[in-house]
């Protein structure tokens, strides 16, 4: 229930005058509370007055009542240059209120008044990311259409009886005079005195951006096409002002673009600009004193901006990608810690300086033909070729055991984690809300969970290297099934836990490489598939002619290997989803192999050499009691 109405309760009044004096230590808040009351008095006071008459005279004193409050409201912000302007522009719009005038005039009053005041105050009216009303359909069928109705039309089996009753959201007149910021503000503030609850601690913010995208498609009609509008004006302005400015024929294809905002240019220079812009809001929280926030959103600002380009970085100048990171991760490592402010800032602007020269690496808006190509490249043989040898010495093992007919299940297992990793993915993109965050703990907790799968199975191959122990083995096991399953699971685990975030990253590349470069992007994505395959070809080729001994050795080698290898790559991802903190140490680092420079990352890989050690050191001793006996 959106508009403010007649029947409100009168105890919005003495609570939002309490809150307007809890708020002057959090200007952000009663900004937004300041922003919300403006924006509803001018979508409500048009319906109210009409040629100097007052038409409903319950609802034109509560906009006077409105008023009040907001005065209170500006009056507790704190001290800026601009409140008195602030003060003085809401009692001249309480004159024109008193006095009557045309709601044209009063709504166009009251939309200058709260630009004047988001610019003071530092409010920002544009969201981070794009809105996606796709996201927003099945938030609305879970949170609102029970009241709302399922076409918004306020006819909600919940909404029967409700005074006042439900917002009719297809309303086009009304929806025309709001903005969808202020739509967002109210999915988080909610409105005092009626049944529509505040959704801050439900939705996050992107999720109540394309919820508000989701409902301004209630009086819009997608069939309108034009050239895309910028985000910030479809999110700050309303189709009433658009209408004003620029005509009556503006208005629909403004309505049409603020309900699927087109999507916004996600270059090398819009990701680090996003990283930037989104330290400077962590900074603000933390000197405000809430270090969580300014945690999380330290988090987000890498995962949702820098992380993006870090492959293109790299094929430019790894060091500088290397120094960026770390640069990162020393300020976030500082909010955690709760250093003192001045620390962070100083740590932040070393970051901004490192996020300006990798910008100025990147280049412009679109990556160049030859970056797209070999970040193409370079992403999928990365990621694969760890699985990719998983894979093959499973294979090989089967195949050199005489086991052929049970590489069917290393085939499903693979298969099925194809499969996965593209509805992961569709479900993150479609249907429920998966972050950065959420992103790396999977492919962390997938990458430990695979590092103990690969551990196992390459001791398991160490233990049975002789043909009397593998042959036993086969015998009991292999050929029940369970065996088999074991290896379908690790072949799963072994792709699936890169498969999601590859998927992500070529999606970012496709955007970063622009129409130009995209036959770039696909031409260096089928050549590391080849480079995959031959490599996959050569390593069972080359097995089929090794002593049985040699290849299990060799095998299991391999495998204790990788397992180092998921260990670092998997405490890595876990500390860039700010699950875990960072530690650097002076030592080497080798991206490839899972080598960081720092203490978590370090202990979890020799955590894994000594259960080689200690595994190993097992088996010698287990030969040593059998050959003695």
């Amino acid at each position: 229930m959106f508009p403010f109405s007649r029947f409100l309760s009168c105890l919005l009044l003495p609570l939002l005058a309490i809150c307007s004096f809890n708020l002057m230590a959090d200007p952000a808040d009663g900004a937004a509370q300041a922003l919300h009351l403006l924006g509803y008095i001018g979508a409500d006071y048009p319906a109210t007055v009409a040629n100097g008459d007052v038409i409903d005279q319950g609802e034109y004193r509560e906009q006077l009542e409105f008023l009040g409050v907001l005065q209170g409201l500006i009056v507790a912000l704190p001290a800026r240059t601009e409140q008195r302007d602030l003060v003085s522009g809401v009692a001249s719009l309480r004159q024109a209120v008193e006095a009557r005038q045309e709601g044209d005039k009063v709504a166009r009053q009251a939309r200058q008044l709260a630009a004047h005041l988001a610019v003071a105050y530092d409010v920002s009216q544009t969201p981070a990311i794009t809105p996606d009303p796709a996201r927003g359909a099945p938030l609305y069928a879970q949170h609102c259409s029970v009241c709302h109705g399922d076409m918004g039309a306020g006819d909600g089996p919940a909404g029967v009886g409700l005074e006042p009753p439900p917002a009719n959201l297809r309303d086009q007149a009304r929806l025309d005079r709001l903005s969808l910021y202020d739509l967002y503000n109210t999915l988080g503030l909610g409105v005092e005195g009626t049944d529509m609850p505040a959704f801050a601690d439900q939705l996050d913010d992107r999720q109540r951006w394309d919820l508000a995208s989701y409902i301004a498609g209630f009086s819009a009609d997608a069939a309108v096409k034009g050239a895309p509008i910028s985000l910030a004006e479809l999110a700050g302005r309303t189709p009433e002002e658009i209408g004003a400015s620029q005509g009556v024929e503006a208005i629909a294809l403004f309505r049409a673009q603020r309900a699927q905002p087109p999507l916004q240019q996600r270059g090398p220079k819009q990701l680090i600009g996003h990283t930037q812009a989104t330290l400077e809001q962590s900074l603000k929280a933390y000197r405000a004193g809430d270090a969580e926030q300014a945690y999380d959103l330290s988090v987000a600002a890498y995962l949702e901006g820098f992380e993006l380009v870090e492959n293109s970085l790299d094929n430019l100048d790894t060091a500088q990608r290397k120094t960026t990171e770390r640069a990162l991760m020393a300020y976030r490592q500082a909010l955690q810690d709760r250093q003192p402010v001045g620390k962070a800032a100083q740590l932040l602007e070393q970051a901004k300086a490192e996020l300006g020269k990798s910008a100025e690496l990147l280049g412009g808006d679109a990556l160049g033909g030859s970056l797209s190509f070999f970040s193409s490249l370079l992403i999928l043989l990365r990621e694969g070729l760890e699985a990719i040898l998983v894979l093959a010495a499973i294979l090989a093992y089967l195949r050199n055991t005489g086991q052929e007919h049970a590489a069917r299940s290393v085939h499903i297992g693979w298969g099925v984690a194809l499969l996965a990793g593209i509805g992961t993915w569709a479900l993150a993109a479609y249907v429920i809300d998966v972050g950065g965050a959420q992103r790396e703990l999977m492919e962390g907790c997938t990458a430990l969970f695979a590092a103990v799968m690969v551990l196992w199975l390459g001791v398991w191959m160490h233990d049975r290297r002789h043909a009397a122990a593998w042959q036993n083995y086969i015998q009991q096991n292999l050929l029940s099934g369970g065996g088999r399953f074991g290896f379908a699971v690790l072949a799963f685990f072994s792709v699936y836990r890169e498969l999601f975030e590859v998927i992500l990253f070529y999606e970012t590349l496709w955007l970063q490489a622009g129409p130009a470069g995209h036959g770039m992007v696909l031409a260096g994505a089928l050549t590391a598939l080849v480079l995959l395959v031959g490599l996959a070809w050569v390593i069972l080729r080359g097995s089929a002619k090794l002593p049985l001994g040699t290849f299990f050795s060799a095998n299991a080698a391999l495998l204790c290997a990788l397992s180092v290898v998921f260990a670092g790559h998997g405490v890595a991802a876990l500390q860039e989803a700010g699950v875990l903190g960072t530690r650097p140490v002076p030592f080497f680092e080798f991206d490839w192999l899972g080598i960081h420079p720092d203490a978590y990352s370090l202990s979890a890989q020799g955590l894994v050499l000594l259960a080689i050690a200690m595994l190993y050191g097992r088996s010698w001793l287990r030969e040593r009691s059998t050959a003695q006996a």
